[in-house]
């Protein structure tokens, strides 16, 4: 009888202790260089945030932050390059294991980029990448409204499936997303315009549970050591603009959108990735060329609105678009060079020592799809 009291005694702690590890923590940037990082995380009670952080579990540094909340962002700076950090967060009693993350390199720069993560699909090959950025061109939730009921703006419940579906990946990797029409659909789509919005333009959920640069709806972040920036910029469903179905913020030339763009690309560095979730063909055209011609100011642009492996070539400017569901209709670019239906991301390498930049499109197989080489090169200038 006493070692049945006894093993269910162990049973029940193991049970409180399992009950109050937390588990869903999610790493991202808020600032525009990777000289600080912000650890995210969700707790069943609300209380304080607290990072243990360091290069080993023995000596840790610690940031706290006195606040009352279940969803905590804590933001720690980064000092050390081509190391390993380990940390742990806590909140009152709940408090999560040791998990590691890499610093940035000097050398060899690994990011990935993904898109359309409606399906959740294995992506056992995309994290033996071991890369050490991962972004996306877009609609990283099937909706809102199927999981929040209709109309919520604030709730965040499918960016936490999300997270709970990947945990390792998250706890990690630093995460970059952008905005896609998904990303955003608080009511469901009909086939004709409703007296109400069916997008928060605002991306209420989105930018209360990630924390991201700029006002989040777009964001750039430079690597300085490899003379690159990303840019993400708010463009999906255009043709809607001005309608109850417009999801993205606007992109005339007088638009905050727009100048913001052209002076980042203006003052850019040698290469400049920039994301979206618009269909290539479609926003170059915009303004007569207008964003086309600033694109040209960067190296490749990289998109998530289709459902299939594509890279196109126009004006010695490359065009991508990449899809975690990649067997669906296909919409040809008129300059496509590349076309596959198949589940892709791509992986971008950069070289330090030559300034070189490799883009492979990669199946969830692990099928080089496509590869392009980018070297080092002088800005280049236009005038829209």
């Amino acid at each position: 009888m006493r070692t049945l009291l006894f093993f269910l005694c162990i049973s029940f702690v193991t049970q409180t202790v399992s009950a109050t590890e937390i588990q869903r923590i999610w790493l991202t940037h808020k600032s525009n260089q990777p000289d600080k990082i912000v650890v995210n995380w969700l707790t069943e009670q609300p209380g304080d945030s607290i990072v243990r952080y360091g290069l080993s579990p023995e000596s840790m540094d610690t940031v706290r932050l006195e606040e009352a909340t279940t969803l905590h962002h804590v933001e720690v700076p980064l000092a050390h390059q081509n190391a390993t950090y380990h940390y742990s967060v806590k909140t009152g009693t709940q408090q999560s294991a040791i998990n590691t993350f890499k610093a940035y390199p000097t050398d060899l720069l690994r990011v990935a980029i993904v898109a359309d993560w409606q399906s959740k699909p294995d992506l056992s090959s995309l994290i033996k990448e071991d890369v050490h950025l991962l972004l996306t061109a877009g609609d990283n939730i099937r909706n809102l409204w199927q999981t929040c009921g209709v109309g919520q703006r604030k709730c965040i419940k499918p960016y936490i499936e999300l997270i709970e579906t990947y945990p390792e990946l998250f706890q990690s990797t630093p995460f970059m997303p952008i905005l896609g029409n998904h990303d955003r659909e608080v009511h469901p789509r009909d086939k004709t315009p409703p007296a109400h919005a069916v997008y928060d333009v605002e991306a209420t959920a989105f930018r209360r549970f990630f924390e991201l640069p700029d006002e989040e709806w777009k964001w750039h972040f430079d690597l300085p050591q490899f003379d690159l920036r990303f840019i993400g910029l708010d463009f999906n469903h255009i043709s809607d603009f001005g309608t109850t179905w417009q999801t993205c913020h606007a992109f005339d030339r007088n638009s905050d959108q727009y100048r913001w763009y052209e002076s980042l690309t203006t003052k850019a560095p040698g290469k400049v990735v920039t994301l979206y979730n618009e269909r290539n063909a479609n926003i170059r055209s915009q303004l007569r060329g207008g964003w086309h011609q600033l694109f040209q100011r960067g190296t490749i642009c990289v998109t998530g609105f289709g459902y299939y492996a594509e890279r196109a070539e126009l004006d010695g400017l490359t065009y991508y678009n990449t899809s975690l569901s990649g067997t669906g209709t296909q919409y040809a670019d008129p300059h496509s060079q590349f076309l596959a239906g198949k589940h892709s991301y791509l992986l971008l390498t950069c070289e330090r020592s030559s300034g070189t930049m490799t883009v492979e499109l990669k199946s969830l197989k692990n099928e080089v799809l496509d590869r392009q080489r980018f070297p080092a090169s002088v800005r280049k200038s236009s005038k829209p």
